[in-house]
C-alpha cells in the first residue's frame, strides 16, 4: 500500500512527460500500480460540462477568482499534456506563504470544482495540480516551450474579466513573479546623515508580453510604476511613489 503522498508524485511525474518505466525506476513503485493510478483520471471530466469549449460557450461562474488564477498561471503556472487528452496544471508556490498555496488551491478548485486538487511537495515549494481535459480551454496561452520564447496575449474573453476584476489579476501576478519588500536609503539632514525606510513592489518576469499585460493593469488602476533594468535587460517593474503603494497596500498586500 501507497499512502496519498507517494501517489500524487508519482502521477505528477507522469504528467511531466516521464514514462511508466522511468517513474517506477525513480520512485521504486511498480509500473502496474502507476497504471491503475492513471487509470482513475479517465473519468475526470466525464459530464462535467467546460465553460470554454461547448457550442455555445458560457461565462466563467467565478470571474474573480478566475483573474487571480489567471495571474498565478502566467506567473509560475504550466500545463502538461498527458495521455488520453488528460492536462494537469501545475503552479509552483513557495514553501515560505502557506497563505499564498491555500489560495492557490482554492482559486484551481474553483476553476474546476469536480476536479481534484492536489499538493505535490518539492524542493521549497509545492505544486498545486490538478487534472482536466479542460485546462487549456481555460488557459489558452498554453503552448510549446517557455512563455518568454512566446507570445503571450489574453483572449477578448480573459481580457474582459481582467478589466472587470483588475485587482485580483494584479494580486495573482504578484503572489507569483513579485514581492513587497522594505526599501532604505541614506539622506543629508543638517549635517547628519540619517536612514530612512519605505516600502515597495517589484514584478519581474522574462516575458515581455506579460510584464505589459502587469504595466498595463496597474496604469488602468491608477498605480504608478517604472522599469528597473538588470543588466540591459528590463525584467522587472516596480512600485514605490507612497500613492500607488498605498494602492497595492490596500488591494493587495504583501504575501503571507
Amino acid at each position: 500500500m501507497y499512502d496519498l503522498e507517494t501517489r500524487k508524485r508519482a502521477l505528477a511525474l507522469l504528467t511531466q512527460g516521464l514514462s511508466l518505466n522511468s517513474v517506477s525506476k525513480q520512485t521504486g513503485i511498480s509500473r502496474a500500480a502507476i497504471r491503475s493510478w492513471r487509470a482513475r483520471l479517465e473519468p475526470l471530466d466525464r459530464g462535467v460540462p467546460c465553460p470554454r469549449c461547448t457550442d455555445v460557450a458560457g461565462e466563467i461562474e467565478n470571474p474573480s477568482s478566475y483573474a487571480y488564477l489567471l495571474g498565478l498561471y502566467l506567473g509560475d503556472g504550466c500545463i502538461s499534456a498527458g495521455k488520453r487528452g488528460v492536462y494537469s496544471l501545475r503552479i509552483a508556490c513557495s514553501d515560505a506563504w502557506p497563505g499564498l498555496i491555500n489560495a492557490c488551491a482554492e482559486a484551481v478548485q474553483i476553476a474546476r470544482p469536480h476536479n481534484k486538487v492536489c499538493r505535490v511537495a518539492s524542493a521549497g515549494c509545492q505544486y498545486v495540480t490538478s487534472f482536466s481535459k479542460h485546462w487549456p480551454c481555460l488557459f489558452p496561452q498554453h503552448g510549446p516551450g517557455k512563455k518568454h520564447n512566446r507570445r503571450i496575449t489574453l483572449e477578448l474573453w480573459q481580457q474582459q474579466i481582467v478589466d472587470a476584476h483588475p485587482w485580483e489579476f494584479i494580486r495573482g501576478l504578484i503572489h507569483s513573479d513579485g514581492c513587497r519588500i522594505t526599501n532604505w536609503a541614506t539622506r543629508l539632514v543638517r549635517g547628519e546623515r540619517k536612514r530612512y525606510e519605505y516600502p515597495r513592489y517589484f514584478f519581474t518576469n522574462k516575458s515581455d508580453d506579460i510584464r505589459k499585460l502587469f504595466s498595463d493593469t496597474l496604469t488602468a488602476v491608477g498605480v504608478e510604476w517604472t522599469i528597473l533594468a538588470r543588466g540591459d535587460k528590463p525584467l522587472n517593474i516596480s512600485v514605490a511613489r507612497r500613492a500607488s503603494v498605498a494602492l497595492m497596500d490596500a488591494h493587495v498586500g504583501p504575501k503571507y
